[in-house]
């Protein structure tokens, strides 16, 4: 019985990290657990040890299966190194937490080597606002987004991104290399069996990359979208993924306690990427994602 259970929970467990993105989106469960997919890999320990107590080979080779399967897709993640090099812009975002009351700290900390840095979930005149306005010389705020910059901004506009009311806005900062068309976001949150509002927004953040002719695109924020759900599909391609490039490991940057997945993303085009990770960010129930870019 439990040579039988170990073969048939390892073939699952290979078949759902391998086609999870044939797995129906069954109302919106299916992309949840595909913003856990790397943590699946949890399961083979286990079974080995199960397969270990049947004194089976066959038990024993097919629980490594799941285990070679996750190695060949995420091998490579665990075992990156930054490429690191010279960087014409540092970046940076962050959901600073609509009640964090320490997000005038947070972002203080996080800012203090950035270029750029976008913000999520701000208090209007609050103290993320009132602390990045100190240190940056460019602003443009819509609403709880923002974006501040030590380069100048022109070409401001607020965005809609399908859900009623501008949580996003577009930028160009002119830095001493070039321009930089710079798109902050905060899409629709994704629960399980309700992602909707969320992949609508994702289809309105992907019509407005594919209008955009600019030579170099940044998009930071929180996408509510995690690099392994298969809604990014729609904005990787055409934009690449910093984290993914340049960056060492998975980059998980929510829950901030034990970060589990990674909703907060800079995406590009038009540059290279040299570095990515995350950073603290005092208060906040999430983590800040930083990148390094080459023009």
């Amino acid at each position: 019985m439990l040579k039988r259970f170990v073969v048939v929970v390892s073939a699952v467990v290979a078949l759902a990290l391998a086609g999870h993105q044939l797995i129906p989106a069954l109302g919106g469960f299916t992309p949840v657990m595909e913003s856990l997919l790397p943590w699946i890999g949890l399961t083979v320990p286990l079974l080995l040890v199960a397969a270990a107590l049947t004194r089976s080979t066959p038990a024993v080779v097919a629980a490594l299966v799941p285990g070679v399967v996750w190695a060949v897709m995420f091998g490579s993640t665990v075992l990156r190194s930054s490429p690191g090099g010279p960087h014409d812009l540092a970046v940076g975002t962050v959901n600073v937490g609509v009640t964090n009351g320490s997000s005038g700290e947070a972002v203080r900390a996080i800012a203090e080597d950035l270029d750029l840095l976008a913000a999520q979930e701000l208090t209007p005149g609050g103290p993320a606002a009132k602390q990045l306005n100190k240190m940056f010389p460019h602003h443009y705020p819509v609403g709880t987004v923002g974006l501040w910059s030590r380069h100048p901004i022109s070409e401001t506009r607020p965005l809609d991104v399908g859900m009623g009311w501008p949580r996003a806005l577009r930028a160009v900062v002119t830095t001493p290399k070039g321009k930089v068309t710079v798109y902050v976001m905060h899409l629709a949150s994704a629960r399980p069996g309700h992602t909707a509002s969320r992949d609508a927004s994702l289809a309105a953040a992907r019509r407005l990359i594919d209008a955009d002719d600019s030579k170099r695109i940044l998009l930071l924020g929180d996408l509510n979208t995690a690099t392994t759900d298969r809604g990014m599909r729609g904005l990787t391609p055409p934009l690449s993924d910093a984290q993914s490039v340049a960056g060492e490991g998975f980059g998980f940057t929510w829950p901030a306690e034990f970060p589990i997945t990674r909703p907060d993303h800079i995406l590009f085009k038009g540059m290279t990427a040299t570095s990515a990770g995350v950073a603290p960010a005092t208060g906040s129930d999430h983590r800040a994602a930083i990148a390094s870019l080459r023009f």
